[in-house]
């Protein structure tokens, strides 16, 4: 009697583990270089900012250089702060005119890596202007409706990384290449 119920012990415990356990789905694998998260590079890019907006006030004129490195420190500590965030683990590629943003997913005990690739671009009033050429959630489908959300997400990210600058300021120009991004503008 106790043999019989061995193969169901054995087939509960393994079931128990399978649950416990994150079972990850696929999707877009990250790039080999991986981008350090540090605190030093998010205070780096403050830093800048602050020294942007002074510079600014004496000539108007504002520039901005951005690293892959300062914004995936800054979208790493936006996304930590959220409760339950879209994407955990960012690394953020800045390279031939666009933003490339890789992250993980975790829904319930399924993982898959995801992939944004956006552009960045200026509109006729001066502000940023991020158009989303593809969203690859490994084997999720990505309805429109996400797609506009991923669009504010990044949007909203850039507004707060920029903060004091996000009115009052016009931009010019916006360069992405070799791993960094440049914003030129001037103060209203």
């Amino acid at each position: 009697m106790i043999r019989n119920r061995i193969p169901i012990i054995v087939a509960v415990f393994v079931l128990f583990i399978t649950l416990a356990c994150v079972i990850n789905i696929g999707g877009p694998d990250y790039p080999t270089s991986s981008i350090p998260v540090s605190t030093e590079a998010l205070t780096s890019l403050q830093d800048q900012i602050k020294t942007a907006v002074a510079n600014g006030s004496q000539n108007g004129q504002i520039n901005i250089f951005i690293t892959e490195t300062q914004l995936t420190s800054f979208l790493a500590n936006k996304l930590s702060s959220q409760k339950n965030p879209l994407i955990t683990l960012p690394q953020a590629y800045l390279q031939n005119g666009q933003i490339q943003i890789y992250g993980t997913v975790v829904k319930g005990f399924l993982k898959a890596t995801v992939s944004i690739i956006m552009t960045a671009s200026v509109n006729a009033d001066g502000k940023l202007q991020l158009e989303l050429l593809s969203a690859d959630f490994g084997p999720f489908p990505v309805p429109d409706s996400l797609k506009e959300v991923i669009t504010s997400l990044v949007t909203e990210a850039y507004t707060g990384a920029l903060g004091p600058l996000a009115t009052g300021f016009r931009i010019e120009g916006i360069v992405i290449s070799n791993g960094a991004m440049m914003i030129i503008g001037q103060i209203d």
